[in-house]
């Protein structure tokens, strides 16, 4: 009977392994959820493996792309930075707390929606300035405290120093924003 919860116990470990190597940022209630487990099996599983918890592993991920960015300060990206690849994509991931919502409805302000996008867009262009010309948004889907927003961003076009970026906001499965950004990209020496 011990061997059977052992190789049940390495099985579901393995499996672990391989969800947080595709995805390191799922929860553990979402792990828990797709091992068919109790969430703290899951941290019991993560301990065991040496495995840290979601916001150091985004924390750790964050400091590997940040220093790619020129365009914008630290701090001044809206969401944790989880994957970038300059010119070309990136995502974000957009924790929604209680300060971010209004108190009545507790659905998220857009302008939080909006800043994760755009600041994302400016992320992607390699220059010191890179300033927003115009942006087209919708906003699909009321997102509430709790959720985790998703955002994915990608350079469709350039032309010149001026980029078209595309951005697509989830929560979950759930398309919640969608934007066009014309980012045009400026040398400090230029202004």
């Amino acid at each position: 009977m011990a061997g059977k919860r052992t190789k049940a116990k390495v099985e579901r470990q393995q499996q672990l392994a391989a969800y947080l190597q595709e995805n390191p940022f799922l929860t553990d209630e979402e792990l828990a959820e797709m091992l068919g487990v109790s969430v703290p099996t899951i941290r019991l599983d993560r301990l065991e493996m040496g495995i840290p918890e979601l916001r150091v592993r985004t924390k750790e991920v964050a400091e590997k792309y940040y220093s790619r960015i020129r365009s914008l300060g630290a701090g001044e990206l809206i969401g944790e930075l989880v994957e970038i690849e300059i010119g070309k994509r990136g995502i974000s991931i957009l924790e929604v707390d209680q300060g971010m919502v209004f108190a009545k409805t507790k659905i998220l302000r857009g302008h939080y929606l909006f800043a994760q996008a755009n600041s994302l867009a400016v992320a992607l262009v390699s220059s010191e300035v890179a300033l927003t010309g115009s942006a087209r948004v919708r906003f699909l889907q009321p997102v509430y405290l709790g959720h985790r927003v998703t955002a994915f961003a990608e350079v469709v076009t350039r032309k010149g120093n001026s980029y078209l970026v595309a951005v697509r906001s989830r929560v979950g499965s759930d398309e919640v924003f969608r934007g066009q950004f014309i980012i045009v990209a400026k040398e400090l020496s230029e202004l």
